[in-house]
């Protein structure tokens, strides 16, 4: 079987490219637990004191923000557990490889820059 059939190889990919896409998998995955620290400092009984100065709109965007957080975590688990069992670097509905471009990680003031530049 190859790796189109299978999705197991890491889509062809160099133990460079992994190497690097794991580093930035595991800083994303730091990023992320991070935030979620701060978002849990901030609530439930700050989140109280908070609320009374505060417009209940910034409480829900608070929320919001700390659910996102959550699934991009979840999202970069999973590409880890990928990563570690060979199955990284294809769609998961075709097999088909993707891209090493569209396989990196870029923090979001980064992928400004790079559409501002397009």
């Amino acid at each position: 079987m190859n790796s189109h059939t299978t999705g197991v190889d890491n889509a062809g990919l160099t133990p460079e490219d992994l190497a690097a896409l794991r580093q930035g998998l595991l800083e994303q995955r730091a990023f992320r637990q991070e935030q979620l620290r701060e978002f849990d400092r901030a609530s439930p009984a700050r989140a109280d004191r908070v609320a009374h100065r505060r417009a209940a709109s910034q409480l829900e965007v608070h929320v919001k923000l700390a659910a996102s957080a959550r699934m991009v975590l979840a999202d970069v688990e999973a590409a880890l557990e990928r990563l570690e069992t060979g199955q990284y670097g294809g769609c998961e509905l075709c097999r088909w490889p993707i891209p090493l471009q569209r396989l990196r990680i870029d923090c979001a003031r980064c992928q400004q820059v790079k559409e501002v530049g397009r």
